[in-house]
């Protein structure tokens, strides 16, 4: 890491150079304070980058090896987590950057969590150690963005600093609240896990438990502060923003409760107090190495496992310190917690009289374009599917675990593996692995398809579409009977009698009248499509 050489240019050039950033970097041991940084891609002087690691402790942080399309927004993220970030210089054209934090007890503790963690932005190492600089000026005029970035994370971060009754009017915190908050996300295009809330909620003190449920088809969840006052904080912080750019909105209300009962510790519910609670209905417990150093981790940095790496999209400005949290909670993954965009999926306790690759593409395809299908030729209740992308295999998990296929609740990790294998040429696998790449019926193939904002966790009530004219409510009423349950209810939709609703009087039955007949030939080549609906008839 010695000799890395940053290039800069001395001066501000005129002309059609693209200044992307500018800065004046103080150095008190060089005579460089007057230097303007500017990364406009034709540099006509070296500078000396920056030190090892092990240099002298700075606020300012040199991030090295970012990937080229990476915003501010991002490069913020990492600092986040351990303080307030007070500047950025983006170096584009150098994939680097500078971030400056508040304090150097802040750029220590980031330091020395990233030494033993890797810390990753898209899937790609990078690399951060102190800078030679005590401070970060930067040129505003030539750093605007960034600057504009900042202020928006700082407006929502400076509500997070400790408050006490007296800083803040009496109106915003009124006394005997309760520590507990009921929150509803809204618009979940991208799954929301314990770890993401965990993450996000954090950063406005303790949590001491979270349970997560879905109820009238919404995800929800009950989160416990040790302190009102926190409870206060978050919901005046994050009430309405959202995690991820444009979806998972966070709606955030006090709950009646004031203490959450927690039996079990899984990725349904936890009680960070309590790390030696059993995991109860057949899951693995957490490996007790993880649940020694998440204990470990949440006292030493209030930064919890995140087990949704990668599951971001680009985080929007307005919402930066939410998203900016989940970004944090996306990218700081740790040893033996599976990391990254992890596309493979193992399903197990299934039904091996019944389940076939088909039918296991037709369910997970729900959430996401399956590509390859293997049920595992020594133990047939288990399954390894391969999905499109991560954020594809974390909806499925997070919509699929723990409901019912074939009358048996199936359980769904991530699974170790990168990729589902094909059997050798010329071997007979009994037809146990399928590779869908090539599948017509991918539903989320072309970007931007309405389906992405139609995912719904599995109901009782279906959206049919794609019906033709001929084809009458009794005929679909005996056609859904048919997969074995009761259709309580019919609805076609009052403008388009191409789509209607149909409601089956379990979750159960309306997940397997989908694998039946999502695909199904109606006639005059109308292929029915199948999904779930957050409606009720």
């Amino acid at each position: 890491m010695d000799g890395i050489v940053t290039d800069v240019a001395v001066g501000v050039k005129r002309g059609s150079d693209e200044l992307l950033s500018g800065s004046v970097l103080n150095s008190p041991n060089s005579n460089m304070s007057s230097m303007v940084v500017t990364a406009n891609g034709n540099d006509n002087k070296k500078f000396k980058g920056d030190d090892k690691m092990d240099g002298a402790p700075s606020r300012v942080l040199h991030i090295r090896k970012l990937p080229g399309e990476v915003t501010e927004t991002e490069v913020i993220a990492l600092g986040l987590p351990f303080g307030k970030v007070t500047n950025i210089l983006m170096l584009k054209g150098k994939n680097q950057a500078f971030l400056e934090l508040a304090t150097e007890e802040a750029a220590i503790t980031m330091v020395n969590y990233y030494s033993a963690v890797t810390p990753h932005l898209r899937n790609q190492p990078i690399y951060i150690q102190y800078s030679n600089h005590k401070e970060l000026k930067t040129d505003n005029t030539l750093n605007q963005r960034a600057q504009a970035v900042l202020q928006a994370v700082t407006a929502v971060q400076t509500t997070n600093t400790p408050i006490s009754g007296t800083a803040v009017s009496e109106s915003a915190v009124t006394p005997a609240q309760s520590p507990v908050l009921r929150i509803i996300i809204d618009n979940m295009y991208y799954p929301v896990t314990l770890d993401v809330l965990h993450q996000i909620f954090s950063k406005f003190g303790a949590v001491l438990k979270i349970i997560t449920f879905t109820k009238n088809n919404q995800f929800q969840a009950l989160l416990q502060y040790g302190d009102p006052v926190n409870a206060q904080q978050a919901k005046l912080a994050l009430d309405g923003q959202n995690i991820y750019n444009a979806c998972c909105t966070l709606r955030i209300d006090f709950s009646k409760l004031v203490n959450l009962n927690v039996k079990y510790n899984n990725d349904k519910s936890r009680d960070y107090t309590r790390p030696d609670l059993p995991s109860g209905d057949g899951q693995p417990a957490l490996d007790p190495a993880i649940a020694a150093a998440f204990a470990k981790e949440t006292s030493l940095l209030g930064l919890p496992v995140a087990a949704v790496p990668g599951a971001l999209s680009p985080l929007a400005i307005p919402n930066a310190a939410a998203a900016a949290a989940a970004a944090a909670a996306g990218r700081v993954g740790m040893p033996g917690v599976s990391a990254g965009g992890n596309t493979v999926l193992l399903v197990s306790n299934l039904n091996e009289e019944m389940v076939t690759p088909q039918s296991l593409f037709t369910l997970f395809g729900v959430y996401g374009d399956v590509q390859r299908v293997k049920i595992l030729y020594n133990k047939k209740d288990s399954a390894l599917i391969q999905m499109a992308d991560g954020n594809q295999s974390q909806l499925a998990m997070s919509h699929l675990n723990g409901q019912k296929m074939y009358g048996k609740i199936i359980r769904v990790t991530l699974s170790k593996h990168q990729t589902v294998q094909l059997p050798r040429e010329g071997l007979d696998d009994q037809g146990l692995t399928k590779d869908f790449g090539n599948s017509p019926l991918h539903r989320f193939k072309k970007p931007g398809s309405k389906n992405f904002q139609n995912i719904f966790p599995p109901s009782a009530t279906l959206h049919l579409s794609n019906i033709p004219p001929s084809v009458a409510e009794d005929d679909l009423r005996t056609l859904f009977a048919n997969t074995g349950g009761t259709v309580k209810a019919f609805k076609f939709f009052q403008r388009d009698h191409k789509m209607a609703l149909l409601q089956m009087s379990t979750v159960e039955e309306a997940i397997q009248a989908l694998i039946d007949l999502h695909n199904y030939n109606l006639g005059e080549n109308h292929h029915l499509r199948v999904s779930f609906s957050k409606s009720t008839i």
